[in-house]
């Protein structure tokens, strides 16, 4: 039996949080990412800790996945919405219920910090994200994403 570990990810864990954000980059939107801007990036959170924070999947004692929370104030409720971002599970660790336990690791950390809610958004056509997410308890809101990139 394959056992799941998730941990805060530390500064030795950049290399392969970057190599997994250029992969899921490429899976998901077929973008290749800078790698110099990508390091750079991932680097940021480990220097200023209010941007969020990286968790790291092992599976067995490898690491096989991560994602990162940034925080988002809501005046509204009066508190902060954790956003899951970033996550990736290399393929042969998929399906082992990898994300779940980070899931459910985020939760449980985001409800002890006193946040209001979860959110993430994922690629309209990546349907089988969004069937794992519904079926984790989520649910499609009913905002529109709309950027401008400066």
């Amino acid at each position: 039996m394959n056992t799941i570990h998730i941990r805060r990810a530390e500064v030795l864990d950049a290399a392969h949080i970057a190599r997994w954000n250029a992969a899921m980059a490429w899976e998901t939107e077929e973008k290749r990412l800078d790698d110099d801007v990508l390091a750079r990036g991932v680097a940021a959170i480990f220097d200023e800790p209010r941007r969020g924070f990286y968790l790291i999947a092992e599976l067995d004692g490898v690491p096989v996945g991560c994602l990162m929370v940034t925080y988002e104030w809501s005046d509204w409720r009066n508190g902060d919405f954790w956003w899951i971002q970033s996550v990736y599970v290399v393929p042969e660790a998929r399906r082992a219920g990898v994300f779940r336990e980070m899931y459910v690791h985020v939760k449980s950390m985001a409800d002890g910090a006193g946040a209001v809610g979860i959110r993430l958004y994922v690629e309209t056509e990546n349907e089988r994200a969004q069937a794992t997410y519904a079926g984790l308890g989520m649910e499609r809101c009913h905002y529109y994403m709309y950027e401008a990139m400066l």
